[in-house]
């Protein structure tokens, strides 16, 4: 074993996220304004949104409605009183110099999700999930020594969710992730795009000899926007303090930038330099106040969840967990695949089209499932031609990758490519005499005992019928022919 790894194993990591999801509603958390992405900068903002003075916010209802969902999703003792607060601090994109946020009183606490580790389901705790509204937006790129400021995201509603600190490793950290993207977007509560934003994670790290109870002294590592960048974050800047105390040095409490251009973090400010938020309740918004009813109600709307379904696919489709897992992966997909299925698709076939070509060709051009004008009954209806011995699993190939682009059935693609197979055994008569007469040394070698040597005579066969033959007549043909 390396120095290094041998350095690694004799301490263990603690890790917490504090995850920002922004919420897939029309308006803004506390005004109006439209929350569409995109717009020309400071198009979608209004006196509130912007800190006018004598303006007064309202709270949007479909914010609370989406976080408590969120929270009975994940598990959350939903608080039958919370209320907001005020976090001061100054910042250019932040124009009432304060962001309308919750501390005490948070609406949802002490819930969990699910993650596989090795094979085990492990639970990670959530500590809290609470609303607040996002602060505009810093442009420094292309515009000299000044920057621009746009507040059309001023104002947009925000999920944070905290976890405990359960988290023991950079692979945990990125299947947490994961996860929680997945609930969210099965929830219909965020869309998860982490390019763009709506879905941002800080992660807190520190690290302690394996035998120590006590944690060790934490950075926060800000700035990251993928389930690859949180991996690749918390692997360096692990190393980084087991390095700093081999050499007998002290981990500063910081603030850290991950810059993922190097793959390296980057000081940004001290615990002396932090923010003293001074936290204060929000005069100008009243507690929120839940009833049991209106929870029991929003608990009602909750979608079938990931680990529900995936469990479910096993069961009723016969899957193994593999296909469950990918199938389960997105909503969508997943109704794709019951879709299907409901039209007569044989469960499995289903799966290994869609797991194979499908997403073969969705990756390629960079599309979701929603964007496909393939569609399920177009699928189902070409498994039938298969089974029915219209076409071979090889010309469906073809014809699978002709509905994809051009959005026909797989019947008319046939009838037009003249893809029909041939099963009139004499026809394929004809052309096996022919591979045979053409091949007499392969056929000595097969007589002698080189059986493998069907494989060579099928492909040949193949050949000659550019694919239309049926395989297993052509296989029963050969082996009578050739004995």
């Amino acid at each position: 074993m390396a120095y290094e790894d041998a350095q690694l194993m004799k301490y263990e990591a603690v890790i917490g996220l504090e995850v920002h999801a922004q919420m897939l509603t029309d308006t803004k958390m506390f005004c109006g304004c439209s929350t569409k992405f995109g717009a020309e900068p400071n198009t979608q903002t209004c006196p509130i949104c912007t800190g006018m003075p004598g303006v007064l916010p309202v709270m949007n209802k479909k914010a609370l409605e989406f976080t408590i969902k969120t929270g009975t999703a994940m598990n959350c003792k939903i608080s039958s009183y919370s209320s907001f607060a005020r976090k001061n601090y100054f910042y250019p994109d932040l124009p009432k110099g304060y962001q309308i946020s919750q501390y005490e009183l948070p609406i949802c606490e002490h819930g969990y999700i699910e993650i596989v580790v090795d094979g085990e389901i492990k639970k990670v705790g959530i500590t809290r999930i609470h609303m607040e509204e996002d602060a505009g937006k810093n442009i420094h790129e292309g515009t000299g020594s000044y920057s621009f400021v746009d507040l059309n995201r001023a104002g947009v509603p925000l999920m944070e969710i905290v976890s405990e600190p359960d988290i023991r490793t950079p692979g945990e950290a990125a299947e947490y992730m994961r996860k929680m993207r997945t609930i969210l977007r099965y929830l219909g509560v965020c869309d998860g795009n982490m390019e763009q934003g709506s879905l941002r994670c800080d992660a807190n790290v520190s690290v302690r000899p394996v035998s120590q109870k006590e944690f060790g002294v934490k950075t926060e590592i800000k700035n990251i926007n993928s389930f690859r960048f949180v991996e690749k974050a918390l692997e360096y800047e692990i190393k980084r303090q087991i390095k700093v105390l081999e050499a007998g040095g002290k981990i500063i409490q910081e603030t850290r930038l991950w810059d993922s251009v190097t793959g390296t973090t980057q000081s940004m400010r001290t615990k002396e330099e932090a923010h003293d938020y001074r936290y204060f309740p929000e005069p100008d918004l009243v507690p929120i106040m839940v009833d049991d009813r209106w929870i029991n109600e929003i608990r009602k709307t909750l979608p079938e969840l990931p680990d529900l379904k995936r469990k479910r696919f096993v069961l009723k489709y016969g899957l193994p967990e593999y296909d469950a897992d990918l199938l389960t992966s997105e909503r969508s997909i997943a109704d794709w695949y019951e879709d299907t299925v409901k039209l007569g698709g044989q469960p499995k076939a289903v799966s290994n089209w869609m797991m194979g070509e499908l997403m073969r060709l969705l990756n390629e051009d960079n599309k979701s499932i929603e964007e496909c004008i393939l569609k399920p009954e177009q699928l189902a209806a070409m498994l039938k031609l298969i089974d029915n011995g219209t076409i071979s699993g090889k010309i469906a190939k073809t014809v699978f990758e002709e509905m994809y682009k051009t959005g026909e059935d797989a019947e008319t693609i046939v009838k037009e490519k003249g893809l029909v197979q041939i099963s009139d055994e004499g026809a394929i008569e004809k052309a096996i005499d022919e591979v045979i007469s053409k091949n007499q040394k392969e056929v000595t070698r097969f007589r002698a005992g080189e059986e493998r040597l069907l494989g060579f005579f099928v492909g040949q066969v193949m050949k000659l019928t550019k694919g239309k033959a049926n395989p297993q007549i052509v296989n029963e043909l050969l082996k009578k022919k050739l004995s």
